[in-house]
């Protein structure tokens, strides 16, 4: 079976864009759920874009995004993502005040992103609970609102309302939501699509030394070794951790040991060359490190609920 969880649920995002707004906080907000989408083959994000006048509204790069209803007319949803980035002191007038105020009773979760933060909070949603916003403006934001708990993590959740600190801290953010909505393994298929966390070993100029680091660094070895799998026990010393750590470690994340991962992302990517390539399964089955096609057929079939030859007949909804 499929080891995310499993859901019918289509879960709906507006996203509200002021002018000159972030492109790449756009796509780190946008490109996960979409990714999402095509792994699972069916919608379990949809999202539409939202302004506080309607119209275009134009980044700060200059592309221009239409957006489809102001926010005071769309009926809400799961999530109100909120992204001012740049000029974000002109937006936060009291008409946007009022609009966040009232969405914030036909949106289950705001989350401010980038800057969004900063609307949030002069519209009085903040007060008395933690956030966290881009460093640059970090300070600023605590002497500007006293009544926020100010804090400096890359992601802060707190109740409803979520808050990440920049464009890259969006991805962090979205990638959690994945994680939290389908469980880790459609979080580490979306984040192995965009090559996230294939540095990991690394954070600035030292080693990873954290467990959750070096599971993350553990995964990114797995997936650059998919023809030839290193060995647990090789896996293990690489990272720095005992086998019996890593094996400790691998479950708290993932529920199951690193065999199991191994395994799974394996077969994860024998479904990427069925889907995307015409290679024959016996020319996957290498690839992916089986010894031969009946094994990876099996692995497959107990994995994903279908062989690849019945996967390729199937049509790709996203």
């Amino acid at each position: 079976m499929q080891i995310w969880k499993s859901s019918d649920t289509t879960r709906t995002v507006g996203i509200l864009l002021f002018d000159a707004f972030s492109n790449h906080c756009l796509a780190n907000a946008v490109e996960p759920l979409r990714a999402a989408n095509t792994l699972a083959r069916k919608q379990l994000y949809q999202w539409q874009f939202l302004s506080l006048q309607g119209g275009t509204i134009t980044s700060s790069s200059g592309l221009p995004v239409h957006t489809e209803h102001t926010l005071r007319d769309h009926s809400g949803g799961d999530y109100l993502f909120i992204m001012p980035s740049y000029d974000f002191q002109s937006h936060a007038t009291l008409a946007c005040n009022q609009a966040l105020r009232s969405a914030s009773t036909r949106y289950k979760t705001l989350v401010g992103m980038d800057m969004g933060s900063w609307l949030l909070a002069s519209a009085g949603l903040l007060d008395g609970r933690c956030a966290t916003i881009h460093w640059d403006e970090i300070d600023a934001f605590a002497e500007r609102f006293p009544d926020v708990t100010v804090s400096e993590d890359r992601i802060v959740k707190d109740g409803n309302i979520l808050s990440c600190g920049g464009v890259t801290t969006t991805f962090d953010l979205v990638l959690s939501l994945i994680e939290d909505h389908h469980g880790p393994m459609l979080g580490l298929e979306v984040s192995s699509l965009f090559m996230y966390g294939e540095k990991a070993m690394i954070i600035g100029n030292r080693p990873s030394t954290t467990k959750p680091q070096k599971i993350r660094a553990a995964t990114a070895l797995m997936r650059r070794n998919i023809e030839t799998p290193i060995s647990i026990p090789d896996l293990a010393e690489r990272i720095g951790l005992t086998e019996k750590a890593f094996t400790a470690a691998c479950k708290t994340a993932y529920g199951f040991g690193p065999r199991r991962l191994y395994q799974a992302i394996r077969l994860r990517e024998a479904r990427r060359l069925a889907t995307h390539s015409s290679i024959s399964i016996a020319e996957i089955a290498d690839r992916c490190g089986y010894q031969n096609a009946s094994a990876m057929t099996r692995a497959f079939r107990a994995e994903f609920g279908c062989t690849v030859s019945d996967l390729r007949k199937t049509p790709t909804d996203q």
